[in-house]
C-alpha cells in the first residue's frame, strides 16, 4: 500500500486467517459498518445583489461588487422577502436579495467488520482457500502474499493449512470520508413604492 493512500486496512486474526473475497458470500458474510464523526468546521458566505431583470424563471442579478448574474430559478425555489414566502413569480425588479449560504464540513471515520467463519475444504498454498460455510456450501477466498495465519496459537502460514481445521476471517477497513453538508437561505425586501404625484399649483400673478 502506497504511503499516503487514504484508505486503510487492518487485519485481524481470530481463530486464524485473513482472506479476501473473490466471489460474493454476501449471504455468509456479516458485516457492520459504524461512522465516528469528528468537530464540524462551518463556513458561512453572504451574497447580496438587486434584481434588474426578471422573465419566466430568468432572474438577472446586479450584484454588490457590480457584477451581472443571470440565475435561473427553480419552480420549487423559495425567498423570504419582507416576512412572506414567495416564489420566482413573485419576483420584482428592484427587489434587494440576499444569499446567505452555509457549509458544514465534518471529518469522520467509516469502519467496516466483515467475518466470515468456515471449515478448511480445500487449500492451494500460498493462492487461495475453498472453505466449509455454515450453510453447508464451498466457497473459495484469495489468500494475500505473506499473510500468516493462527492456528491453535501458532502462527503458520498457507502451507499450514490443512482439511478439516476450523477457523474464522475478521476484516477491518477504516476508510477517512469528509462529510459535507450545505443549506442556502434567501431573504430580501420589496422595491420602494415609487414617488407619489405632487399636484403643482400654478400662482397667476398680475
Amino acid at each position: 500500500m502506497r504511503p499516503g493512500q487514504l484508505i486503510r486496512t487492518r487485519i485481524l486474526l481470530a481463530v486464524g486467517l485473513f482472506l479476501t473475497f473473490t466471489m460474493s458470500v454476501m449471504a455468509q458474510v456479516q458485516s457492520q459498518t459504524t461512522t465516528a464523526k469528528e468537530p464540524s468546521t462551518k463556513i458561512v458566505e453572504v451574497e447580496k445583489g438587486e434584481v434588474i431583470y426578471v422573465s419566466g424563471n430568468d432572474l438577472i442579478l446586479k450584484m454588490n461588487d457590480g457584477t451581472i448574474r443571470h440565475v435561473v430559478v427553480p419552480e420549487s425555489a423559495t425567498a423570504t422577502v419582507d416576512g412572506k414566502q414567495i416564489g420566482i413569480h413573485d419576483v420584482k425588479v428592484g427587489m434587494k436579495l440576499q444569499k446567505t449560504i452555509s457549509t458544514s464540513t465534518t471529518p469522520a471515520m467509516v469502519t467496516k467488520v466483515d467475518t466470515v467463519t468456515g471449515k478448511v475444504f480445500h487449500v492451494v498454498p500460498p493462492l487461495s482457500v475453498t472453505l466449509t460455510l455454515d450453510d453447508g456450501t464451498n466457497q473459495e477466498f484469495k489468500i494475500p502474499k505473506d499473510q500468516k495465519f493462527d492456528v491453535d496459537g501458532q502462527m503458520v502460514d498457507a502451507w499450514g493449512l490443512k482439511p478439516g481445521m476450523k477457523i474464522s476471517a475478521t476484516k477491518v477497513t477504516e476508510t477517512p470520508e469528509t462529510i459535507v453538508t450545505q443549506k442556502a437561505k434567501v431573504t430580501g425586501t420589496m422595491p420602494p413604492p415609487p414617488p407619489a404625484n405632487i399636484p403643482i399649483l400654478f400662482v397667476v400673478l398680475h
